[in-house]
């Protein structure tokens, strides 16, 4: 950083302040936390189609391993690409993960008639929507940073986009997502009760309600992220620390921490898919 420069007024600091270390080091512990946590979980009870969301948390981590890179070289544009680029995308591999999670949730009960799009094809079009979005968000982020300023503006409109899109795609997945529980619960109360005498570890629907409160984490983020982007360059969502935490990090931190304590690998088993297919809970009234 120059010397006396006010960050807020410093043209070679992409963020117009000083990240916090103490809040760094405090969310790079955590994020870490959940993510061996979750390695844990997935070999010792399955679950390896989360992987995608366990690799994003550690991508995740290491974007704000950068974040120290960033306070102590506040003015290197190379250490805040880097930084920008692992934080702003790896979220994207949390809602693969929940797209494939409705799928397999929806298999578990043998409702999958009662999702909107065939299960096969939901998780195929969201995916393909989510690699998209990945793709235009990447590309547009690389533009942001460019010393140009026309150049910086095109890359901001083409990150704009980009979210504006993940975040329709989202939306209309957990519009699904909600869809698919409520008929359940309406029309197949067999399936919707299945669990009703088991503990909470072994309950479908306590599953469903992860997904909807990592889905609500993700949407908050999402949201936060096309304001920001909204104000163009340097405006107060973007340089102003506490929002950043309390409307990104903190939204995605509790949407991945959720499956902490009710890890999918728990209530979607081989076993449970046998039983299944030998006494299938059904019901094909629309």
């Amino acid at each position: 950083m120059l010397g006396g420069i006010d960050p807020s007024n410093d043209p070679c600091n992409a963020l117009r302040y000083i990240p916090s270390n103490t809040l760094t080091a405090i969310t790079l512990e955590l994020v870490l936390t959940v993510a061996f946590i979750q390695t844990y979980l997935m070999f010792r009870h399955g679950g390896k189609w989360m992987l995608t969301m366990v690799i994003g948390e550690f991508t995740y981590a290491l974007g704000f391993g950068f974040r120290f890179g960033v306070h102590d070289y506040p003015d290197s544009l190379t250490i805040y690409i880097v930084e920008y680029l692992f934080i702003i995308l790896s979220p994207c591999a949390f809602i693969a993960a929940n797209y494939i999670l409705l799928g397999r949730l929806s298999r578990s009960v043998g409702c999958e008639a009662h999702v909107l799009v065939p299960v096969r094809r939901l998780t195929l079009i969201f995916i393909l929507s989510d690699v998209t979005t990945f793709v235009i968000q990447a590309a547009g982020g690389g533009l942001t940073v460019s010393n140009d300023y026309n150049t910086a503006l095109t890359g901001a409109h083409i990150f704009l986009a980009g979210l504006v899109l993940q975040l329709v795609s989202f939306l209309s997945f957990s519009a699904i997502t909600v869809r698919f529980l409520l008929r359940v619960r309406t029309h197949v109360p067999l399936a919707w009760n299945r669990d009703s005498k088991k503990g909470w570890h072994d309950d479908w629907r306590i599953l469903a309600g992860a997904l909807c409160i990592s889905c609500v984490g993700i949407l908050v983020r999402s949201g936060y992220r096309v304001a920001e982007l909204s104000q163009t360059f340097h405006g107060s969502l973007s340089s102003t620390e506490s929002y950043f935490y309390g409307l990104d990090t903190l939204p995605l931190f509790t949407a991945i921490a959720i499956y902490v304590p009710l890890w999918p690998g728990r209530f979607i088993t081989a076993d449970k898919d046998r039983d299944l297919a030998l006494n299938p809970v059904r019901n094909t009234s629309t």
